[in-house]
């Protein structure tokens, strides 16, 4: 029993990182069409939002399954409640790159190129983040999930930077006004894709040490504010 139930879990975690893996790629394409004014790339990341969601489904079902009928404790329990919560994290950092991607499409549309500003530095960094945080997950490597939190008010700074560029931007030519918000919407979703990976790593953290960091996170993000 004991054995099964360690390859059932094994085969958990396994799907977990195959879904990162699809989300990642998904991600990395929709930030290439932005960077690349690439229709094409775009719609490929919109259409292919029904295999995240269909990971998610899966995985949602082996956790109820194993939280059922195993009655895991300690360690195996501290790690499917973490899965459970990475399960749902991933799927809301697709839905995420599936805005970028329909922003991208839209700019694509737009009758002038607009200058992404802050972009490239924001998705260089979630890129960064989502590699070192499913990386941590695959690993179990705490400290390298740590780092995941550190880099997390770079981003907010960064987005915080580019409302007011763009709005300097929309005031100089109100011709760019639709392209200058879609500039903004996925400045807004880059930093809530950071905050997703921010909470895959704290899960990990959850699991290998046992620790609880996410109120902590909160709690000095607002003091540096």
């Amino acid at each position: 029993m004991e054995r099964h139930f360690q390859q059932d879990l094994e085969l958990l975690k396994s799907n977990v990182i195959r879904m990162g893996s699809a989300v990642e790629q998904n991600l990395f394409n929709a930030l290439d069409a932005v960077m690349k004014n690439d229709a094409a790339l775009a719609s490929r990341v919109i259409a292919s939002d029904g295999t995240i969601n269909q990971f998610e489904i899966e995985i949602d079902n082996m956790v109820v399954d194993l939280l059922a009928l195993q009655q895991p404790v300690a360690s195996d329990l501290r790690l499917i409640l973490a899965i459970q919560k990475i399960n749902n994290d991933l799927e809301r950092i697709g839905d995420h790159a599936v805005n970028i991607a329909e922003s991208a499409y839209r700019l694509t549309e737009t009758p002038q190129d607009e200058p992404l500003m802050e972009i490239p530095n924001m998705a260089k960094i979630a890129k960064e983040m989502f590699q070192q945080a499913l990386d941590s997950f695959i690993h179990l490597n705490a400290l390298q999930a740590q780092s995941v939190l550190e880099s997390d008010d770079r981003i907010d700074a960064l987005n915080r930077g580019m409302n007011s560029k763009v709005i300097q931007f929309i005031k100089n030519d109100m011709k760019s006004i639709e392209g200058g918000l879609e500039l903004l919407r996925i400045s807004r979703n880059l930093e809530r894709v950071a905050d997703l990976t921010t909470n895959i790593a704290e899960e990990v953290i959850f699991h290998t040490q046992a620790k609880i960091v996410k109120h902590h996170a909160a709690e000095e993000k607002q003091k540096k504010q």
